[in-house]
C-alpha cells in the first residue's frame, strides 16, 4: 500500500545531532513547494516558524534545505524536537516545544536572600517565561555556587530539582545546603627584613580573626579582599621608599574539609631609596610654575610612591581644568642603585583638548534623572573640566539616596576630541515607617512613631512626622523640604510642630512648657559650600504650672504671663566638607544659626555657632574636635525669655555629668540653663579592637569642656566643667549609637554626676 507520508528526516533534541541526522535524511526527488503547515505550536507565533525558515512556498526542496531548515529552528532555542514531513507538496513542519520556566524558588538560603539570587539567575538567562534548558539551569547552578564561593562558603552543595506542571510547564527549586564559611586560619608574610610580620599584618584589612569576626567577618577569604590587601602592602612599602619592592608569589591553600585557608605571600624588598631631584618633561602648557606648586616630593626626603601619586593625580586633574581629558602623566625614576638615590622625572603630554558631548545616568531605578543632573557642574558640549566633575560627583554623594556614586569617562569613536560621561550610582532604601520604644539613660523610656521619606516618589523631596512620648520631651512634628524649590537651587522647608518640655533634672515636677507653631525656611546656595538659610514662623509657648516648677519661670509667669506669643525670625549659614556624615574621617563642618523676635510679647535674640574638624592621623586614627558657642539676649528691656534657655551636660556637650545639669539654679536647686553657652570637645578615634579596620564601629578617648552661664554672669573660663573617659561609636540600623564612659576631672558641689551615658542619634 502506498504511504500517504514520506518521512523526510527525524531530529533530535540538539542541534548537533539534527545536523548528523539531516546528512543521513533519506534521498528524494527533489519537489516544488506548494505550501508549508506548522504542527505542534502552543506559545510560539506561527510567524516565528516562518521567518526562520530558510524555504518559501514555490521554492524547490532539497535535502540540503531541509538540514538548513532544521538547523534554523534548532538554533531558536524554543524547541526540543523539530521533524520535516511532506504531504504530496506541502512541506509539514512538525514541533515539540521546550517547556516554559513557571517558577523559581530557593531552598536553604540563609546567606543570600530570594531577590539577590533571582538576579543573579536572570544575569544568566534563567528567569520565569523563559524555556526550559537543562544546559541553562547547569549554568543557573554553576552561578549559584559561584556567588556562596565569593563569600568563602566553598562547601555549599546545590540540588536542582525539576517539577512539570500543566500548559508544557516547569518549576525550579533550587536546594542549597550552604554549610559553615571558610576562615583564614593563617597568614604568612615571607621575606620581610625591613618590618615585622606582624607590623605588616596589621595593615591588612583580612586577619585570621577575632572576638568579633561574626561582626566584621574579616576572616572569611574573599580574592577581591585579598588583592586589596595585596595593594595594600605595596603601597605600604613603596610609600617608605622601598621603590624595588615586589610581591613575588602568592599560594592560597585550603584544607580538605573546605573549611580552613591559609594564605602565603612571598615578597622581595629590596633598599630603601632617598629622592635625589625632581624634574619637569615635556608640554606644560607654558604653567611650569603653577605646576611645581603641585609637586609634593621634596629632595632628600624617602622616595614615596603615595606623594608620587598624589602629584601625578594634581596635574592630571588641572590639566584637566583646562579642558585635556586624556593628559598623560608620567614619573619615570632614574635609579642610582650604589648609591641608593632616585632622581623623578615628571613627564608630560597634555594630548587634545575634549569636550562632554552626553552625561547619562545609570543606576537609578527609583530617582529621577533630573534630581542627579541638577547637582552636575559640568554640563554637556561645554570642555571637559576635572574639578567641576568630581565637584558633580560629591554633590550627588550628599544628596544621600545612593550608597556608590562613580563618574566614568568613555572616549568617543571616530571623535577624538569629544568624550561621554556615564553616573553610575547604586540607590539605598530612603523611606521609613518606624514604631516602637526606646530606652536612654536621659530620657528612660520613650515611644516613637515616624514616617520619613527624604526621596519621595524620586522626586529628591524630603517629608517627615515625628512622633515621640519621652519622659521630658513630647513631640509632634511635620515637615517637607523642596531642596529645589526654585530652579537656581534655592531649597524650602515647612514645619509644623507641637511640643512639651521640661529640664532633665526636674525630678517630681509634672509643670511642662508647652510650644506650638509653624516655619518656613529658605536656603540660599552661595557658593558650591555654602547655604544660607532664612526664614519666619509663629510661635506660642505656654508655661503650664505644676509641682516643683522653677521660681524662676513662676517669676516670668507673674511679669509677663504664662502664654507667649513670638513671631520668630531665623537666618544661618552652613558649610560641610566632612568625607562623611555618619563617620568622618576627615574635613570640617560649621554651622550658624540665629533667631530673632521683634514682635509679640517674647522679643529676644539668639545664636549659635558650632565649628567642627577632622583630622586623619592615619588609615585608622583620627582626631576630632568641636567647639560649640550660644549666646541669647532679651530686647526692648525685657529678659531673655527662660524657655529659650541653653542647656549643658552630658552626651552631646559635657559627658559625665548628668544630662543639662550644668549652669545656673534657683533657690529651689532646679536647673534653669542660661542665655550663654560655652562647649569644647576633643576626641582621638580609633577601631574597635578586634574589627580591623570596619569603619562602623570604633572606640575614641575624649576630653570635654563647657559650661552655661547666666545672663549676668561673665564667660568664666574657671568655672568650666572637664571630664574625660572612653567610649564606642557604632553606625547601627537604628542610627548612630554613642556610648560614653566618663570621669569628671573638674567638678564642683552640687554638680550631678553620670558617669555611663548613652544615646541614639547624636554626635560628640
Amino acid at each position: 500500500m502506498k504511504k500517504q507520508f514520506n518521512r523526510l528526516g527525524m531530529r533530535t533534541a540538539t542541534a548537533v545531532a539534527a545536523m548528523v541526522l539531516a546528512a543521513q535524511a533519506w534521498a528524494l526527488d527533489p519537489f516544488r513547494v506548494q505550501d508549508i503547515r506548522v504542527e505542534g505550536l502552543q506559545r510560539v507565533e506561527p510567524g516565528t516558524i516562518f521567518a526562520s525558515l530558510p524555504l518559501r512556498v514555490g521554492d524547490e526542496y532539497t535535502d540540503e534545505k531541509g538540514a538548513a531548515a532544521i538547523r534554523a529552528l534548532f538554533a531558536l532555542g524554543l524547541f526540543k524536537d523539530v521533524r520535516l514531513e511532506a504531504a504530496g507538496n506541502v512541506l509539514v513542519v512538525v514541533v515539540e516545544e521546550r517547556p516554559t520556566i513557571a517558577d523559581v524558588e530557593f531552598s536553604g538560603t540563609k546567606e543570600f536572600d530570594g531577590d539577590t539570587l533571582k538576579k543573579a539567575m536572570r544575569d544568566v538567562g534563567l528567569t520565569e517565561g523563559r524555556p526550559f534548558d537543562k544546559a541553562l539551569a547547569d549554568r543557573a547552578e554553576q552561578e549559584l555556587k559561584r556567588q556562596y564561593i565569593n563569600k568563602s562558603m566553598y562547601g555549599v552543595n546545590v540540588v536542582t530539582t525539576v517539577t512539570p506542571i500543566e500548559r508544557n510547564r516547569v518549576n525550579l527549586t533550587f536546594t542549597v545546603v550552604e554549610g559553615e564559611p571558610a576562615k583564614i586560619k593563617d597568614i604568612r608574610i615571607v621575606g620581610n627584613k625591613a618590618f615585622s610580620e606582624s607590623t605588616l599584618k596589621d595593615q591588612l584589612d583580612q586577619d585570621t580573626g577575632g572576638w568579633l569576626s561574626w561582626y566584621t567577618k574579616s576572616n572569611r577569604y574573599s580574592r577581591a579582599k585579598l588583592n586589596a590587601d595585596l595593594e595594600t602592602l605595596r603601597s605600604y612599602y613603596l610609600s617608605r621608599g622601598y621603590l624595588e619592592f615586589r610581591i613575588d608569589s602568592t599560594q592560597v591553600a585550603i584544607s580538605p574539609d573546605k573549611q580552613d585557608i591559609t594564605i602565603t605571600v612571598n615578597v622581595t624588598e629590596g633598599s630603601p631609596y632617598v629622592v635625589q631631584a625632581v624634574k619637569l618633561d615635556g608640554n606644560y602648557l607654558d604653567r611650569d610654575d603653577e605646576f611645581k606648586s603641585m609637586v609634593t616630593i621634596r629632595p632628600g626626603e624617602p622616595y614615596n610612591a603615595d606623594k608620587v601619586a598624589e602629584t601625578t593625580k594634581a596635574f592630571t586633574d588641572h590639566f584637566g581644568n583646562f579642558g585635556f581629558a586624556f593628559a598623560k602623566v608620567e614619573a619615570v625614576p632614574e635609579i642610582d642603585h650604589e648609591n641608593d638615590r632616585v632622581t623623578l622625572t615628571l613627564r608630560a603630554e597634555p594630548s587634545r583638548r575634549a569636550y562632554v558631548r552626553r552625561i547619562s545616568v545609570s543606576g537609578n531605578n527609583r530617582t529621577r534623572d533630573e534630581v542627579i543632573r541638577r547637582e552636575f557642574r559640568q554640563f554637556e558640549s561645554s570642555w571637559y573640566d576635572s574639578d567641576k566633575i568630581k565637584l558633580s560627583r560629591d554633590r550627588v554623594d550628599r544628596l544621600g539616596f545612593f550608597t556608590e556614586v562613580d563618574v566614568e569617562t568613555q572616549e568617543v569613536p571616530n571623535a577624538p576630541d569629544q568624550v561621554d560621561l556615564t553616573v553610575n550610582v547604586k540607590e539605598k532604601p530612603t523611606g521609613s515607617l518606624t514604631l516602637g520604644a526606646g530606652f536612654s539613660s536621659a530620657e528612660k523610656v520613650s515611644l516613637s512613631f515616624g514616617i520619613k521619606q527624604e526621596n519621595v516618589f524620586g522626586s529628591g523631596n524630603y517629608l517627615g512626622i515625628d512622633v515621640n512620648t519621652s519622659k521630658y520631651h513630647r513631640t509632634l512634628v511635620f515637615s517637607t523640604t523642596d531642596p529645589y524649590f526654585t530652579k537656581d537651587g534655592i531649597s524650602r522647608t515647612l514645619d509644623l510642630y507641637y511640643r512639651t518640655a521640661k529640664p532633665y533634672a526636674d525630678m517630681g515636677g509634672d509643670y511642662q512648657l508647652i510650644t506650638a507653631g509653624g516655619s518656613v525656611r529658605f536656603g540660599i546656595p552661595f557658593s558650591e559650600i555654602d547655604t544660607v538659610f532664612f526664614g519666619a514662623g509663629l510661635e506660642n509657648t505656654r508655661i503650664k504650672e505644676g509641682t516643683n516648677i522653677p521660681a524662676a519661670y513662676l517669676a516670668y509667669i507673674q511679669e509677663y504671663g504664662a502664654s507667649s506669643f513670638a513671631i520668630p525670625l531665623t537666618i544661618g549659614w552652613g558649610r560641610d566638607s566632612r568625607d562623611s556624615a555618619l563617620a568622618p574621617n576627615s574635613g570640617r563642618y560649621q554651622r550658624l544659626n540665629s533667631e530673632m523676635s521683634l514682635a509679640g510679647d517674647a522679643r529676644y535674640v539668639k545664636a549659635n555657632y558650632q565649628y567642627q574638624q577632622y583630622v586623619p592621623l592615619n588609615k585608622k586614627f583620627t582626631l576630632a574636635f568641636n567647639g560649640e558657642v550660644g549666646w541669647g539676649k532679651g530686647l526692648n528691656g525685657q529678659p531673655f525669655p527662660v524657655f529659650k534657655n541653653f542647656y549643658s551636660g552630658g552626651l552631646g556637650s559635657v559627658r559625665g555629668f548628668d544630662q543639662g545639669t550644668l549652669g545656673p539654679r534657683d533657690v529651689t536647686g532646679s536647673v534653669l540653663g542660661g542665655p550663654k553657652k560655652l562647649t569644647l570637645n576633643a576626641e582621638l578615634i580609633a577601631p574597635f579592637p578586634g574589627a580591623g579596620n570596619d569603619r562602623t564601629l570604633r572606640i575614641f578617648g575624649f576630653v570635654d569642656a563647657g559650661n552655661v552661664y547666666g545672663e549676668k554672669e561673665n564667660w568664666e573660663l574657671s568655672e568650666m566643667r572637664v571630664s574625660t573617659g572612653l567610649g564606642l561609636s557604632w553606625i547601627s540600623p537604628l542610627g548612630p549609637l554613642r556610648l560614653a564612659f566618663a570621669q569628671p576631672v573638674r567638678k564642683f558641689a552640687g554638680d550631678r554626676i553620670q558617669k555611663l551615658q548613652f544615646q541614639i542619634g547624636t554626635s560628640f
